[in-house]
């Protein structure tokens, strides 16, 4: 999964990093959303336009007019709404990040306008964050667990494997997979009782951000169903030379 996009000039979460993942054949890409102050949609990562781009604000503080006058990078990039991407490739899948609460409603408005439910999938590091974008939708989309959950779910896993799936098929209801970094805090999070605890009750596991060649094929000898990574061209390089490359 490529992302942000793919670029290597620093322009994530532009169309054009979004454009040179699917130019590379990449199916899904992972995005990041907040809200104007006038509900607009945007895909961005940072609270604030102030590291990324040529202008400073918090962008809930900020009207959608004043967002898109904004450039990122040295070839200089507007922030795009959510729509446009999801608009640009009908058959993408975007993973969408909800980066803050003001963006839960408009984001389900974004998806119920256009019909997206069947290619998003919804994260958030907030459950709760993330249960409410849910409850606002009019049909099911695919989801992944939070922090808590997470967190929860590590500590189930490392039950003794007799009584490890039910408490492990529990905590994961009502989430698709996981999408996790490969440790936290020092501690392996990615390991091969993870994997299989998630994957025998039949959730996926995605891990993020990994940018070498040889962690990735580590992860991928592990048996992840996803990597998420800002080095798509390596990633697919990987996948090729093991005869998985989907795209």
């Amino acid at each position: 999964m490529a992302h942000r996009g793919f670029s290597l000039e620093g322009l994530e979460n532009t169309m054009v990093a979004f454009e040179g993942a699917v130019e590379l054949g990449y199916r899904y890409v992972e995005t990041d959303v907040h809200a104007t102050r006038d509900g607009v949609v945007v895909a961005f990562h940072d609270h604030s336009l102030d590291r990324l781009t040529d202008r400073v604000g918090r962008i809930p503080d900020l009207s959608w007019r004043e967002v898109s006058r904004a450039r990122i990078g040295a070839r200089p990039q507007p922030v795009p709404q959510l729509e446009e991407l999801l608009g640009a490739w009908p058959d993408l899948r975007v993973n969408i990040d909800i980066k803050s609460p003001g963006a839960i409603l408009p984001l389900a408005r974004v998806i119920e306008r256009t019909r997206a439910h069947d290619r998003v999938c919804i994260a958030s590091f907030s459950d709760q964050r993330r249960r409410e974008g849910l409850m606002r939708l009019t049909r099911p989309v695919v989801t992944s667990a939070g922090q808590t959950t997470a967190a929860r779910f590590r500590a189930a896993a490392a039950l003794p494997p007799l009584v490890r799936t039910p408490v492990v098929a529990r905590v994961l209801a009502g989430v698709d997979g996981l999408q996790v970094p490969v440790r936290r805090s020092g501690v392996e999070v990615v390991t091969p009782t993870t994997v299989e605890a998630a994957q025998e009750v039949g959730a996926f596991v995605h891990v993020w951000t990994v940018n070498e060649v040889p962690e990735m094929v580590r992860l991928l000898d592990l048996g992840v169903d996803g990597i998420v990574t800002d080095r798509a061209d390596l990633l697919k390089e990987v996948l090729q030379a093991r005869g998985e490359w989907l795209g």
